[in-house]
């Protein structure tokens, strides 16, 4: 039976910053999709915040990531119809808060990410870099502890790559949000504290690294 990965042990401590490298089909994605509570081990265990994941029920699953997580991946996966402001906003319907709340709510994201003022453009009106902010701001609705970053920056050319990373450096180090990053860029890995490596779904390096000045 194929196996994704393989005698993998490791922690990430509450307000860390790390990035997980690999080439494709390395296990980095697999790795990835089990901490954000997306797939369950088949084997092992994994624990979020004191719960064994593979012990919650789908409903159990669904909750903590809503309540917990944040996501961003590399397509930014906005909806085109809904404005800046409505794709914010839309975790927040989901877990239950009223209109005026979630669009006051979502306001403040946007606000947060530099955007406060394109709130009402649709993401066809906004330039790649722009689009990712909204997609932080989508990820940071609900409040999470933790944001996971699939490619973050695969789309984006050098500056606003950069833009983006240091906007993640400064949730990091000024709110403590935990981030953990999926990259195969080393100057984006550089960002962060610690640095995990991905072959042949083994960690084959795990190290904390000086941080890039934001």
């Amino acid at each position: 039976m194929f196996q994704a990965l393989r005698g993998v042990s490791l922690s990430i401590a509450e307000g860390e910053f790390v990035a997980i490298m690999g080439a494709s089909g390395s296990g980095k994605s697999t790795f990835m999709n089990l901490l954000g509570c997306l797939d369950r081990p088949t084997r092992g265990s994994y624990h979020l915040d004191g719960q064994d994941v593979g012990r919650l029920s789908s409903d159990q699953l669904a909750a903590l990531r809503n309540r917990e997580i944040g996501f961003v991946f590399q397509g930014f996966n906005l909806l085109p119809k809904l404005t800046a402001l409505d794709n914010v906003a839309l975790p927040l319907m989901y877990a239950g808060m009223g209109r005026v709340a979630r669009r006051q709510q979502a306001q403040a994201m946007l606000e947060r990410v530099g955007l406060g003022e394109r709130s009402h453009h649709s993401p066809l009106q906004l330039s790649g870099g722009q689009q990712q902010r909204v997609a932080i701001a989508r990820a940071l609705a609900t409040r999470p502890r933790i944001i996971f970053a699939d490619e973050p920056t695969g789309n984006l050319d050098s500056e606003t790559s950069r833009q983006v990373m240091d906007l993640f450096s400064r949730l990091n180090r000024e709110e403590g949000i935990t981030l953990v990053l999926v990259t195969h860029e080393a100057d984006i890995a550089a960002y962060a504290r610690r640095c995990i490596r991905f072959q042949d779904g083994r960690v084959i390096e795990d190290v904390v690294q000086a941080e890039v000045a934001a």
